[in-house]
């Protein structure tokens, strides 16, 4: 495996272990009601909201979820339902044969296994189908407030620029992170993350110029010197 090339900027910025608590701080000033952007009113609820916010936002999926929560009551009404009919309900989230699809061999198992109840646990829930580990967080987080780490694409993308983590595949991310940030934190620190790669640290043109975390980032750093050394060049 490749050594990890290190930039001059990132043996500018202190340790790790020294630049977790200012960015937790700062964090906490930034976003300090931080949570679920979803609407829900019980843990079924908010299962099959996020399986509906794969590829959409949590916008679309509120919007979806007044009349289809209103239509389908249970587990077992999703279940069933005749599947053409669930995939037209959900067609504006994008990918929605596969969802209605998920959606059903869920709730028709937790119908017939959990008398329609979703099971706090994350073992159980993984097992699910269409559930994995980003899924199953959320619901035990938000509902059960069972501490976990919520790996999305902003929270993975935002610890990475941080130099939390040097991880791209999900569950090591997480694992990265839960060795990291004290376990009583890790399900406002998730929601956190997520609001800051949606307002500050975007995908495409991150706002490294106004964003408070710069001073702690890698990728801040790293891109400060490569601006600094493009302003040198013009003016030789």
């Amino acid at each position: 495996m490749p050594k990890k090339k290190t930039s001059k900027s990132h043996l500018s910025l202190p340790p790790l272990e020294k630049r977790i608590g200012p960015i937790l701080d700062l964090l906490d000033r930034l976003y300090p009601d931080a949570g679920c952007t979803l609407n829900y009113e019980n843990p079924l609820q908010l299962l099959i909201s996020t399986i509906l916010s794969a590829q959409c936002t949590d916008e679309r999926v509120n919007q979806v979820t007044p009349a289809l929560f209103k239509k389908y009551a249970s587990a077992r009404d999703f279940a069933q339902a005749p599947l053409e009919e669930l995939e037209n309900d959900i067609k504006s989230t994008g990918f929605y044969r596969n969802k209605a699809k998920n959606i059903q061999a869920c709730c028709h198992i937790l119908d017939e296994r959990f008398g329609g109840e979703v099971p706090p646990d994350l073992e159980i829930l993984v097992t699910l189908p269409g559930i994995g580990r980003k899924t199953a967080n959320v619901v035990l987080g938000n509902v059960f407030q069972i501490p976990g780490i919520v790996v999305d694409t902003h929270v993975g993308r935002v610890s990475q620029r941080l130099g939390l983590t040097a991880h791209k595949d999900p569950l090591k991310i997480e694992q990265d992170l839960m060795a990291l940030i004290p376990r009583e934190r890790w399900i406002l620190f998730c929601h956190q993350l997520i609001q800051h790669g949606r307002k500050i640290c975007l995908a495409r043109k991150p706002k490294t110029s106004i964003c408070p975390l710069s001073p702690y980032c890698e990728y801040a750093a790293e891109h400060s010197d490569e601006e600094a050394r493009e302003i040198t060049a013009d003016t030789v």
